[in-house]
């Protein structure tokens, strides 16, 4: 199916440890965990938020 290659995924805060953000990614082509720089409102600053499982 083609809904299988597009997978909800969970961003956490690296700082605060809290799960802010839900996205989609294509699983074929992002093997591994993504991160990426976004606004943590606890932090009130752009921190680095990584895939959790």
């Amino acid at each position: 199916m083609a809904s299988d290659k597009r997978v909800k995924v969970t961003l956490a805060c690296e700082v605060c440890k809290r799960r802010n953000y839900i996205t989609v990614k294509n699983k074929t082509n992002d093997r591994e965990r993504i991160e990426m720089q976004k606004y943590c409102r606890w932090d009130r600053k752009h921190t680095l938020h990584k895939e959790t499982r």
